[in-house]
């Protein structure tokens, strides 16, 4: 597996982790909790994307 696929499948990961926290958020009827969840999303959906970026620079071994 070349380093693009391992980020690309880490991307895929974390996108999917962002989904689940996002519609647990909306569930969730306590305030905190929410708020942690959707925290939860956002870091994960920013982690997600910097992983998609670094598959499109098709990084390689140094």
């Amino acid at each position: 597996m070349s380093v693009g696929d391992e980020y690309r499948s880490r991307a895929r990961e974390l996108a999917a982790r962002a989904k689940e926290w996002k519609e647990a958020a909306e569930r969730a009827t306590d305030p905190e909790q929410r708020k942690r969840l959707s925290d939860k999303a956002r870091r994960a959906e920013d982690q997600s994307e910097q992983a998609g970026r670094m598959a499109g620079q098709g990084l390689g071994p140094v």
